[in-house]
C-alpha cells in the first residue's frame, strides 16, 4: 500500500470508530477485508489512528473538523508532514486537499488539551503542578518495555540474545531486569528469546512496583486480580514459594498457566481462594489513567459516574482479600491509575473503616519515558 493508501484506510477505521465500533475490532474487520494488505500497512495503519485516539482534540483543532478525513489532516500536520503529499487523489489515496482544507487557520496549541475538561480538573487535583506533564505524555506512544526473567537469564545476556534475532533494546534505570526495546518490536513474540521463557513483555513501573515488594523465600503470595498474570510471573521469578492467581472473570487467566510454563514457575490458578497468604496483590480494575498511551479511546470513554462505580469496587475488592492475609502478612493495593480518587482517597477509606488495618507506605510511579503511571500501597495488621 502506498503512504496515501494508509491514510485513506485510517479514514475509514476512524469512521467506524466514530460509529461506535471499538478501536481494536474496527481495524481487525479492516484487515479481514483487506487481504492485500501486508504486516507492515497493518502496523503504519494502527500508528495512524492511535495517533488520532491519543489527540482526538488536538488532531481535529488541526484538521478542522472529527470526521475521518479531518482527524487524518490534523494528524499529519501535527506531526509536521505535508499534507499534500499524502492527500493526492491518486490511486487508492484520499482526494485533494480543498481550498478551505487548505487555509485552515493554526490554532494555538496551549488552547488544546487531549483530556476532557472533567478529568483535567481531577488531573490538577491528583498530581497539582504534575498535572500537565502528565496529560503531555499520554499523547505520545508508550515505550516498549521487557522484564528479563533472572530464573532464565541476566538482563546482559537477553539484551544480547534479543540483539541476534533483530530486537535492539537498552537497560534502564526504572526496575532492575527492564529493557526498553528501540528497534525491532514487532518480532518480539515470535523470537526464541520469548519463546523460552527470557522475556516478558511488562511496563516499566509494573517491574519497579513488584521490585518493591519485599518477599522472604518460602512466602504464599496470591495475585487476586490476575487478569493475564504478569504481576504474579514477576513475583514468582525473584524468590522461591507458592504463588496463586485469582480473577472475578477467570477467563481472563487462561492464558498464565502457559505462560508461567514458558517463564519456568509454578503458579496455581484459584477460583475461591481460602486460608492465609504472606502477601495479598490487589491490583485493582481502574480507569487505567497512567496508562492512556495505550488504550487512548479509554479517556474519552470515562465518565464520572464510572470513575465513581470504579472506586466503589476497589474498595469492595480490598475488603474482600484482606481476611486472607496471615496475621504477620501484608495486604498490597494497586493500579494504573494517577488519579486521588482511585488511590489515596480508596486507601484512606479503607483504613478508617478497618482500623486493624494501617497503611505501611504509598509509593507513585508517573507517566515517564519508561513506565506508565502506577500507584502502591502496602498496608499491615496493627491488632
Amino acid at each position: 500500500m502506498t503512504p496515501g493508501a494508509r491514510v485513506a484506510a485510517a479514514i475509514e477505521v476512524l469512521e467506524r470508530i466514530r460509529g461506535g465500533e471499538p478501536a481494536e475490532k474496527a481495524l481487525t474487520n479492516w484487515a479481514r477485508t483487506a487481504r492485500y494488505a501486508g504486516s507492515k500497512d497493518r502496523a503504519a495503519l494502527r500508528d495512524h489512528v492511535f495517533s488520532v485516539l491519543r489527540c482526538w482534540w488536538s488532531c481535529a483543532a488541526w484538521g478542522g473538523g472529527e470526521d475521518g478525513r479531518a482527524l487524518l489532516l490534523g494528524s499529519l500536520r501535527l506531526q509536521g508532514i505535508d499534507a499534500d503529499t499524502v492527500f493526492t487523489g491518486e490511486g487508492h489515496a484520499p482526494a485533494p486537499l480543498t481550498e478551505v482544507e487548505r487555509v485552515l487557520a493554526v490554532p494555538d496549541a496551549t488552547a488544546v488539551r487531549d483530556l476532557p475538561d472533567w478529568l483535567w480538573e481531577r488531573f490538577e487535583a491528583s498530581l497539582g503542578a504534575n498535572a500537565e506533564a502528565a496529560v503531555e505524555a499520554l499523547r505520545v506512544r508508550a515505550p516498549i518495555m521487557l522484564r528479563v526473567n533472572a530464573r532464565r537469564a541476566t538482563r546482559a545476556a537477553a539484551q544480547a540474545r534479543l540483539a541476534s534475532e533483530g530486537i535492539v533494546a537498552q537497560p534502564v534505570e526504572i526496575a532492575r531486569h527492564a529493557l526498553q526495546v528501540i528497534d525491532g518490536e514487532r518480532k518480539i513474540t515470535t523470537s526464541q528469546c520469548y519463546a523460552e521463557g527470557w522475556v516478558e513483555l511488562q511496563d516499566g513501573s509494573s517491574q519497579a512496583a513488584m521490585e518493591a515488594l519485599e518477599l522472604p523465600d518460602g512466602a504464599r503470595v496470591l495475585d487476586y486480580c490476575a487478569g493475564g498474570g504478569g504481576k504474579v510471573l514477576a513475583l514468582a521469578a525473584r524468590v522461591t514459594g507458592a504463588f496463586f492467581a485469582h480473577d472475578a472473570a477467570p477467563q481472563r487467566m487462561r492464558d498464565l498457566p502457559v505462560r508461567a510454563a514458558r517463564a519456568g514457575v509454578d503458579v496455581g490458578l484459584l477460583t475461591q481462594p481460602e486460608g492465609e497468604f504472606d502477601l495479598v496483590l490487589c491490583d485493582a480494575p481502574c480507569s487505567g489513567s497512567g496508562t492512556w498511551r495505550r488504550t487512548p479511546e479509554a479517556k474519552w470513554a470515562l465518565t464520572p459516574e464510572r470513575l465513581e462505580e470504579l472506586t466503589r469496587l476497589q474498595l469492595r475488592i480490598l475488603s474482600e482479600a484482606a481476611p486472607l492475609v496471615a496475621p504477620a502478612g501484608r495486604l498490597v493495593y494497586a493500579t494504573c491509575s494517577v488519579l486521588k480518587e482511585e488511590n489515596q482517597d480508596v486507601i484512606a477509606r479503607f483504613a478508617s473503616e478497618n482500623p486493624e488495618w494501617t497503611v505501611r507506605e504509598m509509593q507513585h510511579w508517573p507517566i515517564s519515558e519508561t513506565g506508565d503511571g502506577f500507584f502502591l500501597s502496602q498496608l499491615e495488621r496493627v491488632c
